[in-house]
């Protein structure tokens, strides 16, 4: 994968100050910001309710077990 040195950033952010100008490059770089924290706030979510679903999978599989094994030993006596 191809890393990004200082260089590179040094160009990138000169040719953005020459295209989007001076005075509006700091409301760029905050809206930027904004987009990536609500981007990573997106992700954490679906990564909480994924494990959620997981665990109460897990816990799902170990009551039905749990029953099954209450069933049986009804079934026995």
């Amino acid at each position: 994968m191809p890393q990004i040195g200082w260089f590179e950033i040094l160009i990138i952010v000169s040719i953005a100050i020459i295209v989007v100008g001076p005075k509006d490059f700091p409301i760029m770089l905050k809206k930027i910001g904004s987009w990536i924290g609500s981007a990573k706030r997106y992700v954490a979510n679906v990564q909480n309710e994924v494990s959620t679903l997981g665990e109460n999978e897990i816990i799902n599989d170990e009551n039905k077990s749990d029953n099954n094994k209450e069933k049986d030993l009804n079934d026995t006596k």
